[in-house]
């Protein structure tokens, strides 16, 4: 594949759209519906017919001021877009709910899409496992993020008189901080003196060097249980060396379990090769399946082997218990001592959503037209020219972020592209935000924003182009130039304890 350009003609969109005919999985974008202008406008799901409108004109050239020109979203870091073969998949499970009620749990349809439901989390392990890197029966699809967190801690999370410490990065999502600090209260120890926070070590930055993780391993490997951090950090978009933060850990006899709520589905892992005890994640970002779906759990092969002692009783790791972990043959004997399922499964509760793992099913049949490898080259490739255009000199400025003004943003994202995934924060000078992000959404850009100053871009390569990336940046430099017009600061931005303000945050776990 041909080198970027980095003359003036890469600044042209005829050179991103040349980009994007190059590209060999474009046509992935056929399968994602793609929000229009006038659809983020509209005040009502339906017209007049009680139907919704959906955009017919997802890959067509249309004048900008034309509100059925397609959305310029950039989001997926977030929530990603609908696959189009959602609808069907959760019609026909409709369908199946209503014509067959309970036999749908056990009744194969000659033109189902997916398997009855009894076997429906069996079905998308698969596909799960394929994207994170790990065995089939090391998946798990069920419950929640922050949910398998609690219970895989519930397992793995052993302290003992003199190792009880946990391990996590000081600027992780909140919820892995609350689940975290609840567990310690729930062995009756206090976060002050047993909950170790990861910080950069310049604290003018947002960056951890991995060898700063590292010796503080070293540093409390005596005292330390556990470790949980995050594949890719959600406010900088770093992405830790997980392979040897892993390694080195376990080489100090401390667990070691990931939150890949940003990594899954942006870029490729190897949880199996690579050594991993657990870890956990969502659905609704990079895979697709809808807000709130459900999520993926992975438990090394070496923790869920079940094995019988020599009085007949069964040998097994400790963890929280339910009926859909016990073991498939004699699940519906109903009997009260618990079998586990060799596996991930074996960790599983209730029964899953349905609806839920459908709608996952339908996300993963579009990942199996790709790979994890496919997607990361092109990833790498859209942040690449993305990173150009925001702070390259144009050789044709006309707006804020020409070589003649002072840029009002900053990357705080790495830009070694080995220590990133999709995502790049741009940090705004003070008082720029509201007014950048209010001009965004007036021309049709989907971004997510950060208080106070932050705006997180994130290029999702199953359907987004070099042409999404060349419109966010003309708009987003306009934007800034408005803005700074206005009356906005170009001083030094501030940075705020935890890199966000109380309530803004826009995705949940």
């Amino acid at each position: 594949m041909a080198a970027l350009r980095t003359d003036a003609e890469s600044f042209t969109e005829a050179y991103a759209k040349q980009l994007d005919t190059s590209d060999p999985i474009a046509n992935l974008r056929n399968e994602f519906i793609i929000p229009t202008r006038s659809n983020l406008k509209r005040k009502r799901l339906g017209d007049d017919s009680g139907t919704i409108t959906l955009p017919e004109t997802i890959n067509k050239i249309l004048p900008e001021n034309d509100l059925t020109f397609p959305s310029t979203y950039l989001c997926g870091n977030s929530l990603g877009l609908q696959p189009k073969r959602t609808q069907e998949y959760i019609r026909k499970y409709l369908d199946t709910w209503a014509y067959k009620g309970v036999y749908g749990h056990f009744q194969e349809l000659e033109d189902a899409v997916t398997d009855p439901w009894v076997t429906i989390d069996e079905s998308v392990k698969k596909g799960m496992a394929k994207v994170v890197g790990a065995q089939e029966d090391e998946i798990a699809v069920m419950q929640t993020l922050t949910a398998n967190l609690h219970l895989a801690m519930c397992s793995f999370y052993r302290p003992t008189e003199e190792r009880y410490k946990i391990i996590i990065e000081g600027k992780a999502f909140p919820s892995d901080h609350y689940a975290v600090q609840s567990q310690l209260h729930h062995h009756n120890l206090s976060p002050s003196n047993a909950l170790v926070e990861l910080n950069p070590p310049d604290p003018n930055t947002s960056y951890i060097p991995t060898s700063h993780i590292l010796s503080t391993i070293d540093a409390h490997a005596s005292t330390t249980a556990l470790i949980l951090l995050p594949g890719i950090q959600y406010y900088s978009g770093q992405l830790f060396d997980i392979p040897t933060i892993t390694a080195h850990a376990r080489a100090k006899g401390i667990t070691v379990g990931w939150d890949l709520a940003h990594a899954a589905g942006n870029v490729p892992l190897s949880l199996h090769d690579w050594d991993v005890d657990f870890a956990c994640w969502c659905t609704y970002k990079y895979l697709n399946a809808g807000p709130g779906a459900i999520a993926g759990l992975f438990i090394h092969e070496r923790h869920s082997k079940v094995s019988s002692k020599d009085n007949g009783e069964l040998d097994y790791r400790p963890r929280l218990s339910g009926w859909w972990g016990s073991d498939k043959s004699s699940r519906f004997r109903m009997e009260s001592t618990f079998r586990p399922t060799p596996g991930a499964s074996g960790f599983m509760l209730s029964n899953p959503s349905v609806a839920d793992t459908t709608a996952v099913a339908a996300s993963l049949s579009v990942f199996d037209q790709t790979s994890m490898t496919e997607m990361r080259q092109k990833s790498l490739r859209l942040t690449a020219y993305l990173e150009h255009l925001l702070f390259a000199d144009n050789p044709s400025p006309k707006t804020a972020g020409d070589q003649h003004q002072v840029r009002p943003y900053t990357l705080i994202t790495p830009a070694n592209p080995a220590e990133r995934g999709a995502q790049l924060s741009l940090r705004l000078k003070p008082g720029l935000l509201d007014k950048v992000m209010k001009v965004l959404e007036e021309r049709g850009v989907v971004v997510d924003e950060r208080k106070p100053d932050v705006v997180r871009v994130a290029p999702a390569p199953l359907y987004n182009g070099f042409t999404d990336v060349w419109r966010f940046v003309n708009v987003f430099m306009e934007a800034c130039d408005e803005a700074v017009k206005e009356g906005g600061s170009v001083g030094e931005s501030l940075m705020v304890e935890g890199g966000e303000e109380k309530g803004a945050w826009a995705e949940v776990k």
